[in-house]
């Protein structure tokens, strides 16, 4: 049976692309020419790329949230900004995606500056809490064992599928994702994945992009 699922963008929203995948960045994963891997992954069309760079200063991170919002807005592709919302206010983004603690502290005007929130959340409790409070959408993770989180177990598929059934937004999973387990993760109810390293380290997003899209649970 064929999994339905809800996503961040509708077609009539930001994008009219058909890709489920969030690009999380990491541009130290890169090897190369940070804003030349965006541009390859923005043509690639995913679902919006999470400019996700915590170990920049708010300024630093707005200087590159503005090249990559540019580079995002060519492609047709939604950019959501990350851990810092007073830069993206500044920059009129109408994405941002927040740890859950940061989320909570918003208040209500500063959640209405934006169409989009995504919320990271490690349990079904946290899904519920972010949703209540004006979450658009959840990234629930880590699933699988990854070397961004080594020695960490992943939680595994039966908590994704609670975080899925727990909640009315959408769920995207995150945490060692790939093409050989996203049929699962589908299948445990997730809107879609989203993939840092894999896109960050590809010289091909594209054809990696269209190898995920081509797993799609029948």
């Amino acid at each position: 049976m064929k999994i339905s699922r809800k996503k961040v963008f509708s077609p009539s929203s930001m994008i009219t692309c058909m890709s489920d995948i969030l690009c999380v960045t990491n541009r130290l994963l890169c090897g190369g020419d940070f804003l030349k891997q965006m541009e390859r992954i923005a043509e690639a069309r995913p679902a919006g790329i999470i400019l996700r760079e915590k170990d920049l200063s708010e300024e630093e991170y707005t200087v590159l949230a503005a090249q990559v919002m540019n580079i995002c807005r060519r492609a047709g592709v939604p950019c959501i900004l990350h851990s810092f919302p007073a830069a993206a206010r500044k920059l009129h983004a109408e994405a941002i995606h927040l740890p859950l603690d940061l989320f909570l502290a918003m208040d209500e005007g500063e959640k209405a500056s934006f169409r989009v929130i995504g919320v990271s959340c490690h349990s079904a409790e946290e899904a519920e809490t972010a949703e209540k409070h004006g979450a658009t959408y959840i990234s629930a993770g880590h699933i699988f064992d990854t070397d961004c989180k080594r020695g960490v177990p992943g939680r595994g598929l039966a908590f994704l599928e609670t975080t899925c059934k727990a909640v009315s937004v959408p769920v995207y999973a995150i945490g060692g994702i790939s093409p050989e387990n996203i049929d699962a993760v589908r299948a445990a109810g997730a809107a879609g994945a989203c993939i840092m390293s894999g896109l960050m380290r590809c010289k091909a997003p594209e054809n990696y992009l269209n190898l995920l899209q081509e797993k799609t649970t029948a």
